[in-house]
């Protein structure tokens, strides 16, 4: 049966499929660059995950999560965008949709707009490489550009002569929008993580990528000592009987055994205001046990 409301008389299973190749190759690019840039929150505070306890398994969880939510965010802006394009194409009279069909018809002008694409996507991998520091936006944006012409024009031409190279150029489009998005992200991860470590101040993009922030304060059993005269800690996690904390005061990490460590007043992703810094995290009035 086919669906008389889908163009072309494809039907609904055809629509699923071509959305499916677009959003794995995205959605794989994406996971991706989100591993290794948890590698780069964790390095930050100069240990890796698996030594603050975060094996594969529980990364792989934290990061499928992140991607359900950037999906269900991306979900909205797409539709938003849809719906405005259609709005677009009924006060012009259906000229978007003619355009669009043109440039679709002429292989030279769709290769050149998946190259020009393509090439905005070094964008966020100058920035990760520290490039595009004090360079003007306007730069970054032509440099990118000039990249897509001249690695992607010519071969997105040559894949337009076949079908199946049509598809080709579709999947490698979506992959690199993926690893674009992937590279913008790590920026903020780690600008955000630098920002953690400075002042104490969390940020939503370390949480919606499952980085838990949980401030404690440690203590000696029994004794009740309060380690490093009692300031808030930032737990990174525990590996091997030992945990992982963070001297945001101090600006260190190191680690304790779990069996001499107390953990006391714990609070997960706290609210702090704008202007708070690691000076307001003052320690208890208690002597001190440094570990």
């Amino acid at each position: 049966m086919i669906d008389q409301d889908a163009p072309g008389g494809s039907g609904v299973l055809d629509l699923l499929e071509r959305i499916g190749s677009v959003v794995l190759p995205v959605g794989i690019a994406l996971y991706a660059l989100l591993y290794l840039g948890i590698q780069q929150v964790y390095g930050v505070f100069n240990v890796s995950p698996e030594q603050a306890g975060i094996d594969q398994a529980t990364m792989f969880g934290r990061l499928v999560g992140c991607l359900i939510l950037l999906v269900l965010g991306g979900t909205l802006v797409i539709g938003a965008l849809v719906a405005a394009w259609w709005l677009a194409d009924r006060v012009t009279g259906g000229r978007l949709g003619k355009l669009a069909r043109a440039v679709r018809e002429r292989a030279w002008a769709a290769a050149a707009v998946g190259a020009v694409w393509c090439g905005a996507t070094y964008w966020g991998f100058l920035g990760y490489l520290g490039l595009a520091e004090g360079v003007e936006a306007a730069s970054i944006v032509l440099v990118a550009a000039v990249i897509g012409v001249v690695a992607f024009l010519v071969p997105f031409r040559l894949l337009r002569r076949r079908p199946g190279g049509r598809a080709g150029m579709k999947i490698m489009i979506a992959a690199f929008t993926g690893i674009g998005l992937g590279f913008a992200l790590i920026g903020q991860m780690e600008s955000d993580a630098v920002r953690l470590a400075t002042t104490g101040r969390g940020s939503v993009v370390l949480s919606l990528v499952g980085f838990q922030e949980q401030w404690a304060v440690a203590t000696t059993p029994g004794k009740g000592l309060p380690i490093r005269g009692g300031v808030s800690l930032l737990l990174l996690g525990e590996h091997e009987g030992a945990y992982t904390f963070y001297d945001c005061a101090r600006q260190e990490t190191f680690r304790r055994p779990t069996g001499s460590t107390e953990l006391r007043e714990i609070t997960l992703e706290p609210d702090r205001e704008e202007g708070f810094t690691c000076d307001a995290l003052t320690p208890a009035p208690a002597p001190s046990s440094s570990p």
